[in-house]
C-alpha cells in the first residue's frame, strides 16, 4: 500500500508562561517578526511537501486560527481542523486526529517550534519522509543549556538511541528532542497503548520509547541549524531577532 505523509499541528496549550498576554489569545498567533507564530510551523510542512494539514487546538483559539488559516488555498495546501478539550499531552494529538490521519504517516510539528529552512535541514526532512518508507521513525535533536526543561535522548557508546527523559532534574546529556516528529502509521495504535503520566497526559516520550524498544526510530541532530521553541516572551523576543537577522541576509 503506498502511503503519503499527512502533517498535524498541534496548536493547544494553556500557554501559561506567557500570561497575562495568553489569557486572551493563543501564543501561536503572536507575531515573530512580521508574521504569526503558526505561519512558521506551517511553512515548515509545506517545505517538506505536505500539503494535507490538521490543526488542532483548545475550543476558542481554533476559530481564531480558522480565521487566519482558512482552509489553506492560501498557502496551496488544504488544512483541517479538530478541537483538543484540554491539554492532555502532545501524543493525543494522534487520537484527535486519528480519521484525518487514516491509512497514512504522519508529521508532527509543535505549533510554537520554528527551524530555519536551510539546504541542510531539507535534506534531513528528505531522509526523514524516506525512512517512513523503511517503517522507520525520526526525531530531531538539538544541545541545549537548560535540558531540564526538555525531553532529553539519551545514547549508547556507539551512539544509537537508548532512552528519552522527560525534564530530567539531573542528565549527564544535553540533547533536547524538539518539536517535530515523523511516525508510522501505527503510531495510533501505539497511543492508545499509552497511560497518562505523574502530569495527567499522554507524554510524547512515552511514545517515542516504544519505537525505540523496537529499534524503529532515526536521530537527526540540528547542530548547526537555528531552532527555537517560542514559550516564553524571551524566546518570542530572541527568535524575532534571529528571524529578521535571517530574513536580511536573504
Amino acid at each position: 500500500m503506498k502511503r503519503v505523509t499527512k502533517g498535524i499541528i498541534l496548536a493547544g496549550g494553556k500557554g501559561t508562561r506567557l500570561f497575562p498576554v495568553t489569557k486572551v489569545i493563543s501564543k501561536h498567533l503572536l507575531p515573530v517578526y512580521k508574521k504569526p507564530l503558526i505561519f512558521y510551523p506551517l511553512q515548515t510542512l509545506i517545505n517538506a511537501k505536505i500539503n494535507d494539514i490538521l490543526v488542532i487546538s483548545d475550543p476558542v483559539n481554533i476559530k481564531l486560527l480558522k480565521k487566519l488559516l482558512g482552509n489553506g488555498l492560501n498557502h496551496k495546501v488544504k488544512i483541517n481542523y479538530k478541537i483538543q478539550m484540554h491539554p492532555n499531552g502532545i501524543s493525543e494529538a494522534f487520537i484527535i486526529g486519528n480519521k484525518f490521519i487514516g491509512k497514512d504517516h504522519v508529521c508532527l510539528i509543535l505549533g510554537d517550534n520554528i527551524f530555519n529552512h536551510t539546504k541542510e535541514f531539507s535534506k534531513l526532512i528528505k531522509s526523514a519522509l524516506k525512512n517512513l518508507k523503511k517503517n522507520i521513525c525520526t526525531i530531531f535533536t538539538k544541545p541545549v543549556g537548560n535540558p531540564s526543561s526538555f525531553g532529553i535522548a539519551y545514547f549508547n557508546k556507539k551512539k544509537k538511541i537508548i532512552n528519552i527523559i522527560e525534564k530530567p532534574k539531573k542528565t549527564e546529556s544535553n540533547m533536547a528532542v524538539v518539536g517535530m516528529y515523523f511516525f508510522t502509521n501505527d503510531v495510533i495504535k501505539k497511543t492508545k497503548m499509552l497511560k497518562p503520566s505523574k502530569r495527567y497526559e499522554l507524554e510524547i516520550t512515552s511514545l517515542i520509547k516504544l519505537y525505540i524498544d523496537e529499534s524503529r526510530v532515526a536521530v537527526k541532530n540540528l547542530k548547526n541549524i537555528f531552532w527555537a521553541d517560542c514559550g516564553t516572551f524571551d524566546s518570542l523576543l530572541k527568535t524575532s531577532i534571529k528571524i529578521k537577522k535571517l530574513e536580511n541576509l536573504k
